[in-house]
């Protein structure tokens, strides 16, 4: 079963699934679905697009150069395998999925380091710009009109009662 990659959003394209333009110098594109297929048609280039993988590469949001995605790339030819060859493959695999794992980690952990300097910096600017709301809890214990009035409420108690003495 071949698996094809789109050409507009490089998700990938199963069997049986998608749209395939052929253009007149035999160039041939394929598209997971047609929102994929009218960005093309309306001459949209990838890279501008925000939902692309090719727009997230170039702007930092997915890791880009790294050398263990090249381990699965596509091969047309069948290759003979030797039997040490496939065991040490299979080591290599693991070996390389947990090389995989420690670079997607920090990759993200290198993109959420400015999240929390960001988060503090805004919740500062808010507070700079609403601080006349803000009342220290001492004012409060100072002059009582901070806080909300304390409302008694009369249940109606007496229909109950005459309730209970007629029976």
């Amino acid at each position: 079963m071949r698996l094809e990659k789109c050409w507009f959003c490089s998700s990938t394209v199963y069997p049986g699934h998608g749209i395939q333009f052929v253009r007149n110098d035999s160039k041939i594109f394929r598209f997971c679905r047609s929102k994929c297929h009218k960005n093309f048609k309306m001459k949209r280039n990838p890279r501008k697009v925000k939902w692309t993988k090719a727009y997230r590469r170039l702007h930092g949001k997915d890791m880009t150069q790294d050398s263990t995605f090249e381990f699965e790339r596509k091969r047309n030819r069948p290759e003979r395998y030797d039997r040490n060859v496939a065991e040490n493959t299979l080591k290599a695999i693991k070996k390389i999925d947990k090389v995989r794992v420690d670079r997607e980690a920090r990759h993200h952990a290198k993109r959420m380091k400015g999240k929390k300097g960001q988060e503090l910096r805004e919740a500062h600017k808010e507070l700079e710009q609403s601080i006349n709301m803000v009342k220290a809890p001492i004012a409060f214990l100072q002059d009582p009109s901070f806080t909300l009035p304390k409302i008694k409420v009369k249940v109606a108690q007496q229909k109950l009662e005459e309730g209970r003495m007629e029976e």
